[in-house]
Order: C-alpha cells, then structure tokens, then sequence
C-alpha cells in the first residue's frame, strides 16, 4: 500500500516537472522572440482566447458550439463503428466462413488511414455530416472488429458446443456466450477507437466541414490568428482526454464486475 502510495506521489511529481518544464520552453521561446509573436503567442494569451471564444464567436459560432458540432459527428461515426463493428467481430469469431469472407478485404482496407478517406468523402457528401462520419468510421472500426474478434475467438470451444447442444442459435452463441466473454477485449479497443475516431474527425474537419473545432482552426490560420488555431488545439485535446478517462473508468468497472 505504502508503495503504491510513493509509485503514485512520483508519478505526480514527475508530471508537474513535465508540465512545468514544457510552459518554460514556450515562455522562453516567446521571451526570446525565436518567431515573431504572431506565430507564438505566450500561454497566458492562448488561455484568454480560449476563454473569450466560449463568448464570443468566431466563424460564426462560439467555441461550445463548434465543440458540440464536432461532438456530434464523433458520436456518429463512433456508434457506426461500434454498431457494425462488434456484431461483426463476434460472427467472424463464431464462422470461419464468415472470417474467410470478410478478412481479406478487411486487411486491405484497414491500412488507408482515415485521412486518405477525405477526397473521397467530400466528392460524395460534400461539406455535410455524411463526410466527416466516415472519416470517423474509418478511423474507430478497425480497432472495435480486431479487438472484439480477438477477445471472441479465445472463448473455450466447449462453452460453444455446450450451447450448441442446447439447440442455441448463432444470434444467441453472439450475444449470451462470446460477447460476455469478449467485453474486456472490446472494452480496450474502445479506448483505441475512440482516440482514433477523435484525431480523424478533426483531420476530416480541417478539409470538409462547414463547423467544429477544426473548420474553426482553419478559418484561425487563414487569417494568421495563432491564438485561435492553439485555442483549438486545446480544445481536442480536453475532450479527448475526457472520452479517454471515461472509457478507463468503464474499463476498471468492467474488470471490477468480473472479478466479483
């Protein structure tokens, strides 16, 4: 107990000396003048940006809506991955005809990464939602198949056969036998998804959007405003750390639940 106590005090204190080193840099880096400030605002005027974009609004909107719209295609594209991606997952584990069907064309596709997704996606939806949800998709479903299929397929075969021999159906081996089973695996490629999901939703904005935080940050370096596009900057990165401490609390509370 005391270990962990001191494993956790260290980790603390290491922390604040990272985050007191990098603020230094930056200031340091200002104070210098190594670029002229129009490109390297100091922190405490990022901050008050970033305070005044809750307010005032840029691009047409103030910061919360253009985090809202941002949200709202991350949560799209998010439970289309999770929708598609887990059911799928268990039937490939469940079939191997299934598997053999699908595999080779999933491991062909999952190597494009999300942002080479984005001409095609802005030829087809243009600067709709339609765009920015499959950048997404593509960035969260890779990790949601892999991880629930990896969690299914370890299963011990005789569980299968035991339900098998209780005349179960396939829906029922899915949903009663290898997803219970597979929550723990699918819980970790949740985490990946969602950071994934997140960082290609901003890269689709940057390009094809009409809102959120990245259209913001476009528009914010379009007009040579450094504060703006940093403000965004963090801004992705608050709410991802947030989607991730959520998904961490889900994930202990799962491992928690099985224990017991």
């Amino acid at each position: 107990m005391k270990q962990d106590l001191l494993n956790r005090q260290e980790w603390t204190l290491y922390s604040l000396l990272g985050i007191c080193l990098f603020f230094s840099v930056w200031y340091g880096a200002v104070f210098l003048q190594i670029t002229p400030k129009q490109f390297l605002p100091a922190p405490h005027e990022v901050l008050y940006k970033l305070i005044s974009l809750l307010a005032q609004p840029f691009s047409g909107f103030t910061l919360l809506v253009h985090v809202a719209s941002s949200f709202q295609r991350f949560l799209y594209g998010f439970i289309l991955a999770i929708a598609i991606g887990i059911p799928l997952g268990l039937l490939m584990a469940l079939s191997k005809n299934v598997d053999r069907l699908i595999s080779p064309f999933f491991e062909s596709v999952r190597f494009v990464a999300p942002i080479a997704w984005v001409p095609f996606a802005a030829l087809w939806f243009g600067t709709g939602i339609g765009g920015p949800v499959l950048i997404i998709f593509m960035g969260a479903f890779p990790p949601v198949l892999i991880n629930t299929y990896r969690g299914a397929i370890h299963v011990d075969k005789k569980f299968i056969e035991a339900a098998q021999m209780l005349g179960a159906s396939k829906i029922r081996l899915m949903s009663e036998v290898l997803f219970p089973a597979a929550i723990p695996s699918i819980v970790a490629g949740l985490r990946i998804s969602a950071g994934l999901g997140w960082q290609s939703l901003i890269g689709a904005e940057l390009i094809v959007a009409s809102s959120g935080v990245g259209y913001m940050m476009v528009k914010g370096q379009a007009s040579i405003q450094t504060d703006i596009v940093m403000s965004g900057m963090v801004a992705i990165g608050i709410i991802g750390l947030v989607i991730d401490v959520c998904l961490r609390m889900t994930e202990k509370l799962v491992s928690k639940y099985r224990e017991n």
